[in-house]
């Protein structure tokens, strides 16, 4: 099989996050932190090393990481604990369901309301867009680092800076861009950054985190057990703990830092270069191709995440990626849980193919994809 679904998933999954995965099954199955014994504290001091690995590559310290099942759960924590009845978020015109709905659900039970900022390719327009729709009740600013349909990214710096002028907490979906594109919260700004731990950071599915400031404070969505202050029937106000209600996905935060490991031994920036060289390819093939539709410019390093959206003729998306699963490539078509998105670009109508290569993608293997389009 031809992978080319990365936007949805990593895999093939590196050597050492495998192996990490067995050896976390039989050696750290573990509460961590929960009990005296040997075993337990060892599995603690492995789940810490991991907030340490994802401070590090994002600029944050360890006990302000915050593990999750996923980026959905991190930006539901992230908005809701973060808004105050009669607040105003403004969000942007590419977001995933993961932020639109969250914001469309607080709306719709009169808590906050929210606009919609239209991206634009000049990174000062965008900032405009932010700031024009900023009231005296806005709080927050949500934008993805990068569409997960078009692959363009935002000017996160630029917002950061303009929301902090305005005192307003900033929020980042890195769903597409942690692991692959640098982020630096401390120079962008960023308050809260949410992140899975199953895309570009190659961990298993069921992994994800959020990342606060030191003077960023939650209210909770979910309270529970945390091992600590257990006679007290509120959630400890400190963290991780605050955050962390229930037992941790040891075996999954654990691959989580073997991705992380592998990222540093292979080098992101190599990673990255890669992935564009494989879009940069895929991209001018298709252009070539005089029934295909592209609807962004070519990727380009620090604009875009390796993703391209495409449509052949007036073929309804899905009748495409069937094509291609015909031919044993796998990519995803449809909606991409981003209708603000495909309005944005005008693709409601059908939706797109994306392709979204990673750093096991080889030119060979875009060549036969596009191979298979042109007898398409």
């Amino acid at each position: 099989m031809i992978y080319l679904d990365n936007g949805a998933t990593s895999y093939p999954k590196p050597p050492n996050v495998l192996s990490s995965s067995m050896n976390s099954l039989k050696n750290y199955s573990f509460n961590s932190g929960r009990g005296g014994y040997s075993v337990s504290v060892k599995t603690a001091e492995k789940i810490y090393s991991v907030r340490e690995k994802i401070g590090n590559m994002f600029h944050f310290e360890p006990q302000n990481v915050a593990f999750t099942l996923n980026c959905t759960m991190a930006l539901n924590m992230a908005i809701k604990g973060s808004v105050k009845k009669g607040n105003h978020i403004i969000i942007s015109s590419l977001e995933h369901n993961a932020v639109y709905r969250v914001v469309y659900h607080l709306q719709k039970n009169g808590i906050a309301t929210f606009d919609i900022a239209d991206f634009s390719f000049d990174e000062e327009e965008t900032v405009r867009n932010f700031e024009k729709l900023i009231k005296p009740n806005t709080s927050l600013i949500v934008c993805t680092a990068a569409s997960n349909v078009f692959g363009v990214a935002f000017p996160l710096k630029k917002i950061g800076e303009m929301a902090k002028k305005h005192g307003i907490r900033f929020i980042v979906d890195a769903a597409q861009a942690a692991g692959v594109m640098p982020i630096d919260a401390e120079d962008c700004n960023i308050d809260i950054l949410c992140a899975p731990g199953h895309k570009c950071l190659f961990g298993n599915m069921g992994t994800g985190f959020l990342a606060v400031k030191n003077d960023v404070f939650l209210d909770t969505i979910i309270d529970g057990g945390t091992g600590s202050e257990s006679k007290n029937p509120n959630q400890p106000d400190y963290l991780p703990d605050r955050l962390e209600a229930g037992t941790l996905n040891n075996s999954g935060i654990i691959s989580l830092g073997a991705g992380i490991d592998f990222i540093h031994a292979k080098g992101m920036d190599t990673i990255y270069k890669h992935e564009l060289m494989l879009t940069d390819y895929l991209y001018n093939g298709l252009s070539k191709n005089e029934n295909v539709t592209l609807y962004c410019p070519k990727p380009e390093k620090n604009k875009s995440a390796p993703i391209i959206s495409f449509n052949y003729k007036d073929y309804p998306s899905e009748k495409t990626a069937s094509y291609l699963a015909d031919c044993n490539i796998a990519v995803r078509a449809g909606f991409h849980c981003a209708p603000l998105a495909h309005e944005f670009f005008n693709t409601i109508d059908r939706g797109t193919v994306r392709l979204c290569p990673s750093v096991f993608t080889s030119a060979g293997m875009c060549e036969k994809f596009l191979n298979c389009i042109k007898k398409l």
